[in-house]
Order: C-alpha cells, then structure tokens, then sequence
C-alpha cells in the first residue's frame, strides 16, 4: 500500500486533478500538495467545496487555483487550460480523474461523452502546456479496465465499457505523447469504499459492495486510493503503463 508522498517531492511543479472537488480527486490533490505542488483544482458544480479545499492546501504554503469546467463543453475546457497558462504558464502533472454515467437525469449517452471523448479533448487541449518530462495519469477501476475479458455488474456495465473506451482512446496517443517526451501511466483499482459510484451501485444492487469487499479480502478507502493515485504522478512507469492497485485475481487479464 502506498504512502503519502516525500514532502518536497514536487515543490516547483504544477499538477492539475480533473474533478477535484471531492472524494479520490480532492484527496489526490491533497496528496500532490503536500508534496510540495502547485495544484489546480477543477470542479463541475461544487464551487464552494473547491474553494474550501483551495484554502486548505493553500495553508501548505503552495498555490492554488480553482477553476470550474464542463468537461463535455470544449469551450469550458479551453477556458480552463487559459486559466492555468496564465495563471502557472505550463502543467507538470495532469490527472484526469473526473468520470461518471450513473447521474439521472443525464442524456443517453452521457457516459461516453465524459468517460472518453471529454478524457480525450482534455488532454489534447492541454499538450500546449505539458512539456517533455510531464505525466499523465489516467484513473479508472478494474470493473472497467478488465470489462472485456470480466463482466461487472450490469448497472455498471455502460459505464465500464465506456471508461474502458476512454482508457483505449488515451492509449492509442502513448508513441505521440512518447515522443513529445510526456509519460503516460493508468491507475486502475478494484470498488473504492465510499465513492459516488460505489453508493449509486450499493443502491442499484444492494449487497454489492460487501460481496465484492468478501471476495476481494479488502477494498481500498478513498484516501488509500488517492495516495496510490498521487503516488504514480513520481514512481516509475510500469512496461505496461498501466499501475494495477488491489485484489485483481477475480479479473482476467486480456
């Protein structure tokens, strides 16, 4: 299990942490600012819980700036990226952490909007600022990265697929990115105990959680997660590029 990062381990960097306002994104933005980071915190409709954590980390003695984006509005997210041009002139980590689909209310296909084309446009729109030793971490959870060779829950299903369609997109960009010299690594973990999509499927299908808990031995908490998350911003890139985090023995591998 990771630990926090060594403190000082990012001092003159900058990262950015897409839906970062709560859970696995706020603690993974904690993380990178006790590290020593400056951090961009982005959010969707949580403004005031943005600021709050903005005056937190700011207490570290980093700089912080908040900045609310629609992910699935090209226009939002290049308003953003001005945002941090101007405000730290580049980007040192990016952390697309943001996803969804289990939202009511939301247009059918939601969740590929979110899950890939928006993973997709926010990277694009951000290599301007990325530079050669800059990393992208991807995060996503086994239930979606293994989903072709292991069916998940059927409530989860269309959020799996279209995760797993995100993770594919990023990826086909790895010998781009390699040769702007910018590393690419995806963080995959089993159910985390206490996020949004974890109650959502609790709700769906009672039971779950415990059954996969039963079955896996453990489950990761939100901040455990986090600190695996913030963790492979500075650690090696595996061969694969891919940091596998928790019980996978109940997964195929491709």
């Amino acid at each position: 299990m990771s630990t926090p990062l060594t403190p000082g381990a990012l001092t003159g960097k900058t990262a950015l942490v897409t839906g970062s306002s709560r859970g696995i994104g706020a603690d993974t933005a904690r993380y990178l600012a006790q590290a020593g980071a400056d951090v961009v915190i982005n959010y969707r409709n949580k403004a005031p819980r943005a600021e709050k954590l903005a005056t937190e980390l700011r207490e570290l003695g980093v700089r912080v700036l908040v900045v609310g984006a629609d992910l699935t509005d090209p226009a939002s997210v290049s308003a953003m990226f001005d945002a941090v041009r101007d405000e730290f002139g580049g980007l040192d980590v990016l952390v697309l952490n943001a996803s969804g689909g289990m939202e009511s209310g939301m247009a059918e296909d939601y969740a590929l909007q979110l899950n890939r084309d928006a993973q997709v446009r926010v990277l694009e729109t951000a290599l301007p600022l990325l530079h050669e030793g800059s990393r992208v971490v991807f995060v996503t959870s086994h239930q979606a990265h293994f989903i072709r060779t292991t069916p998940t829950m059927p409530e989860y299903e269309p959020v799996a697929l279209s995760k797993r369609a995100g993770e594919d997109a990023l990826r086909e960009r790895i010998p781009a990115l390699t040769e702007l010299g910018i590393e690419f690594v995806v963080v995959s973990g089993d159910m985390i105990e206490g996020t949004i999509t974890a109650t959502l499927l609790e709700r769906a299908n009672p039971g779950a959680i415990t059954q996969r808990r039963e079955s896996a031995g453990r489950l990761y908490n939100v901040s455990e997660f986090a600190a695996e998350v913030a963790q492979a911003a500075v650690d090696p890139i595996p061969a694969d590029n891919t940091r596998l985090v928790g019980d996978t023995d109940s997964f195929i591998a491709e």
